[in-house]
């Protein structure tokens, strides 16, 4: 087989072994999951969400039908993808170390998971979370005998 030949075969099976084509799309809430897996692995959030979304929670957890995308909304484009986040951060974490935290983890997330480039990522804390609180039973002392 002369050299010509063996390139052109060489050619021939190269383009063969190209893989097919298409489009893939990646529904908005798969990557509202994505996101809200990501940030609850952050140091320093307790939940994910504000009052009205923690409360549903919290009715679908005693039902174990857990929402991973509650406070978390997205906006996806083609190539892009913008995240804002909703957190309830532990007591005394640093709430700039919370929200630098959750940032981090879902940029490697987008990045890494969903493959796209990230235009930004808005974190919101709307409460701190204060380990004392879940002791508490729900009775008070009186303040005068």
């Amino acid at each position: 087989m002369s050299n010509a030949s063996q390139n052109t075969s060489q050619g021939t099976a190269q383009q063969s072994v190209k893989g097919p084509s298409g489009k893939t799309t990646i529904e908005d809430g798969v990557v509202a999951k994505v996101a809200g897996i990501a940030a609850r692995e952050a140091k320093g959030v307790h939940a994910l969400g504000g009052g009205a979304a923690r409360v549903v929670g919290a009715i679908r957890e005693a039902l174990n039908t857990t929402d991973l995308a509650q406070g978390v909304s997205v906006e996806v484009g083609e190539k892009e993808v913008a995240v804002d986040v909703s957190v309830v951060a532990e007591y005394p974490v640093s709430l700039q170390q919370v929200a630098d935290g959750v940032r981090e983890a879902v940029f490697r997330a987008m990045t890494d998971l969903i493959g796209m480039d990230v235009a930004e990522i808005n974190v919101t804390i709307n409460d701190v979370h204060i380990p004392s609180d879940d002791d508490e039973d729900g009775t008070q002392e009186a303040r005068v005998q």
